[in-house]
């Protein structure tokens, strides 16, 4: 995990301006970092700009991520030759509720309890796809925080993959580790990338 500045500011116009600030100071100035992901280099730009606009707003032992470094550092859009998955499957719909419940369950499946690997050693924490394991693979792990990506995968179509795997890539089949209902959560809790 990066470690990036916490900012605290109770202050929505201060939190607004900053993101501003980011997008229009920082973001076009790195674009070639973006692209190679070289977050590293953001970072600094990310404490000295928080310094100079929050300077009462955060602590230095805080860190949690920022959208702007996890969508910078995964590939987006990703050019996918995945396998359409049979009808029955694409008209499923997930039947779980986005519960605080289902999704901590599909949290834990990501991060930890999926077996043999835990989705995040390929996808990353984050869901960009950056992952421990994911150096070198080809094509890279899904990256579940990429809009364009992720808008047209229904939610048969993931869980099609999740349960068989992907042929071609490194994405294996879950059928006989994860049941239907673990499989739902984790389309949930997979679902959340977007939203944060």
């Amino acid at each position: 995990m990066l470690p990036v500045r916490k900012i605290k500011s109770d202050k929505m116009l201060d939190k607004i301006v900053f993101l501003l600030f980011m997008l229009i100071a920082v973001v076009p100035v790195h674009a070639y970092e973006f692209r190679n992901g070289a977050v590293v280099y953001l970072k600094k730009d990310f404490k000295k700009a928080s310094k100079r606009i929050f300077p009462y707003s955060y602590e230095s032992s805080d860190f949690e991520s920022v959208n702007i470094i996890k969508v910078a550092s995964g590939i987006c859009p990703q050019n996918r030759k995945t396998k359409t998955a049979p009808g029955g499957y694409l008209k499923k719909i997930n039947p779980l509720l986005p519960t605080k419940e289902n999704i901590q369950k599909g949290r834990n499946l990501f991060v930890k309890d999926t077996k043999p690997t835990a989705c995040k050693l390929c996808h990353g924490m984050r869901g960009n796809g950056n992952g421990s394991l994911a150096k070198g693979m080809e094509p890279p792990p899904r990256n579940f925080t990429c809009g364009k990506t992720m808008k047209g995968l229904l939610d048969g179509q993931l869980f099609w993959v999740i349960r068989n795997g992907s042929k071609g890539t490194a994405m294996p089949a879950h059928k006989f580790s994860l049941s239907k209902e673990q499989i739902w959560q984790l389309i949930l809790y997979i679902r959340r990338f977007l939203e944060t």
